[in-house]
């Protein structure tokens, strides 16, 4: 039997600036939680709300696979590797910090706010050369089917990281009923429900709820919407 841990939205950590309010799902900053200091590789995901002209000035990582997803408005990045431009809601970005890489992301507007996905992942490889990338998504690409946006080969669909993982996004029409297939047996898979209600394992999420389960049954994981819902689903090492 699959073993899991259900995340409600209401029990996450917070922290809270003029400039930013961030969730986390797991230990991050001046939150600790014990129960929930990561899922397998997945170390952090923090759910951010950024002040319309203002962000992160620039800040050292090194070895850690960092994802942003804005879910709407835009940012601005710059990093030590000379890289410099806009992601907005529908783009996805990758960063490998490996020997050591320095970043600073704003919010691209004077008006509105910004929100995206800060994500973190442990690489299965130290000490590489940091790199970066940026794409695009079409978002008609996941409708009531799993688009893959991230995975651990250059070639294959999606952004890629120095890890056995791959990320998907869903966006289900009520009453559609679907089965997300491991890529492998042995990893585990993190739920994060954007919005909107599905049925997964024996729990109800709702707008931000998460599961993760691990160990799982014939290498699949069913999610039934119960309303129009969307997902990202995040399949990642236990070990």
């Amino acid at each position: 039997m699959s073993k899991y841990i259900f995340h409600p939205a209401n029990e996450r950590g917070s922290s809270n600036y003029e400039w930013l309010q961030s969730r986390h799902s797991f230990s991050f900053g001046s939150y600790f939680n014990p129960k929930q200091v990561h899922f397998g590789a997945l170390r952090v995901l923090n759910d951010d709300i950024v002040a319309p002209g203002m962000g992160f000035d620039m800040h050292p990582h090194d070895n850690m696979e960092i994802i942003s997803i804005p879910l709407s408005g835009s940012l601005a990045h710059r990093d030590s590797m000379g890289n410099s431009g806009i992601i907005k809601s529908g783009d996805i970005q990758v960063m490998s910090a490996g020997t050591g890489v320095r970043h600073s992301e704003y919010n691209a507007s004077k008006d509105e706010e910004v929100r995206f996905l800060q994500i973190w992942l442990f690489p299965n490889k130290r000490n590489v050369a940091p790199r970066y990338d940026q794409l695009s998504l079409d978002a008609a690409g996941r409708k009531n089917t799993f688009q893959q946006i991230l995975s651990p080969h250059a070639d294959d669909e999606g952004v890629w990281i120095h890890q056995n993982a791959w990320f998907h996004l869903s966006d289900l029409d009520k009453g559609t009923e679907l089965s997300y297939p491991l890529k492998d047996a042995s990893n585990g898979l993190y739920i994060f429900n954007l919005k909107g209600k599905v049925n997964i394992e024996s729990e109800t999420l709702q707008d931000r709820d998460a599961i993760g389960i691990w160990e799982i049954d014939n290498a699949s994981v069913s999610v039934k919407a119960i309303e129009n819902a969307s997902l990202l689903l995040m399949e990642v090492p236990m070990a």
